[in-house]
């Protein structure tokens, strides 16, 4: 499932191509019932909250919610190629057209109905009205592994297994901590840390989570390959050594998910 960054990333590319003109939006695929409605009117804005991608066009105020899950993918193509395969939502102008196949949600949603959708989110880290108090107090409240909770959409909104399992390492965390047994330095501190990795994999375009000092070039060791790109200390680098300290990286499962961490640099 993409992580935050990546849904913000396609808020700028939908607003870069679209915002400001009219467009022509239809479903192929005919599962979208709402995509006729917004033929011909103009794009406002696309903005995001954590996973979830919203699209406002002048004058309505209904707006497209978009919740992709694991499956769904957006493709932006010069001009306007043919229909190919199941495609939930077509927007196009005369010079693009995006389109959304196996999405999660792909729907029209009213005010009410989106300000539903938004109460059970968390703070997103890469919003500007972001308040990390919801976070930090949510946290030093529950009972639950600070593993599960980076999880939980409704503590923090975007972060996902990558930057999970990255900035715990980064924060010498044992995964199994609680989040009553943290100091409120410290989950401040991995919402710190969460605001500046999210930022430069939404400017970067791939999830970088190794400090300078760590980088392939200072360290003298070839550059990560792996469908996610991106250098990383933990995430699916299970059986390979740690490459501050050279402990195997771990793995197990926490809601639901797969973990990886070091035993030596994440002690209890």
């Amino acid at each position: 499932m993409p992580e935050g960054n990546v849904l913000h990333g396609l808020a700028r590319e939908i607003n870069d191509h679209f915002r400001g003109h009219r467009v022509h939006s239809s479903s192929p695929q005919g599962r979208f019932a709402g995509a006729d409605l917004l033929d011909g009117a103009r794009l406002a804005e696309a903005d995001t909250w954590g996973k979830h991608l919203f699209v406002s066009f002048a004058g309505l105020a209904a707006q497209v919610h978009i919740h992709l899950g694991i499956y769904g993918k957006v493709r932006f193509t010069p001009g306007l190629p043919p229909v190919v395969g199941q495609v939930r939502w077509r927007l196009c102008d005369e010079a693009t057209t995006m389109d959304v196949r196996g999405p999660n949600a792909c729907e029209l949603v009213d005010p009410d109905e989106m300000e539903s959708i938004l109460d059970r989110l968390g703070p997103d880290p890469l919003r500007a009205d972001a308040v990390p108090e919801r976070f930090t107090e949510r946290v030093l409240r529950s009972r639950a592994p600070i593993a599960t909770l980076l999880m939980d959409q409704s503590v923090i909104a975007g972060a996902g297994n990558i930057y999970r399992a990255e900035v715990l390492y980064r924060q010498g965390l044992d995964p199994l901590t609680l989040g009553t047994a943290l100091r409120p330095e410290q989950a401040r501190a991995i919402w710190d840390d969460l605001v500046e990795l999210m930022a430069r994999g939404l400017d970067g375009g791939r999830i970088d989570t190794v400090r300078p000092e760590h980088e392939p070039e200072a360290m003298g060791r070839p550059p990560r390959v792996d469908d996610h790109g991106g250098e990383v200390y933990v995430y699916r680098r299970q059986g390979q050594a740690c490459l501050v300290c050279g402990a195997p990286i771990l793995t197990s499962t926490i809601g639901g998910r797969n973990l990886f961490w070091c035993p030596n640099c994440q002690r209890p």
